[in-house]
């Protein structure tokens, strides 16, 4: 417990000598070159603004999860004895989120610390790669068959990264 209380402090003070370290990135590039230095940070601003709607969409599911799922009810659908079921879950969920992944870092954060497998975890993340709104290019610049190919060969190849992540 202690060890992980260490960690918890370690990371947050991770994230103040990032932003400082930005800081003090910036500023004398600033003054090297103040049209792409500006230009950059447009750029990075832009993002933020993107990404803010997933965000409070994630901080909304992070709120849900505290709320109905207990770490008991996570263990149980995405936990070491999760099965068939854990993978399919984490499956599925992977394939109709949407949305910056780093969006998404936070809610994976919250359900790993309630229990759920690091495996799972990987499988999520690696079919965030099948996107819904593209299916329908997909097949029709590759083909029906192309598609389920692939998006089949991708599910395997998940699981399989899953389990490898375990094992490590």
């Amino acid at each position: 417990m202690e060890n992980k209380k260490a960690n918890q402090e370690r990371n947050g003070e991770g994230r103040y000598y990032f932003f400082f370290g930005m800081i003090l990135f910036y500023v004398p590039l600033y003054f090297i070159d103040p049209l792409k230095t500006k230009k950059a940070l447009t750029i990075a601003g832009k993002l933020i603004v993107e990404i803010i709607p997933v965000l409070i969409l994630v901080v909304i599911l992070i709120a849900v999860v505290d709320y109905f799922l207990n770490p008991k009810k996570i263990k149980k659908y995405l936990g070491k004895e999760s099965g068939l079921k854990g993978w399919l879950i984490a499956i599925a969920f992977g394939i109709i989120s949407h949305g910056s992944i780093y969006a998404w870092y936070p809610l994976l954060k919250e359900l790993r610390q309630h229990g759920m497998r690091d495996g799972l975890v990987a499988a999520f993340i690696y079919n965030r790669a099948i996107k819904i709104p593209f299916i329908p290019l997909m097949i029709y610049y590759f083909g029906v068959k192309f598609f389920v190919v692939i998006t089949i060969y991708m599910i395997i190849a998940s699981v399989i990264e899953g389990l490898l992540i375990e094992r490590i």
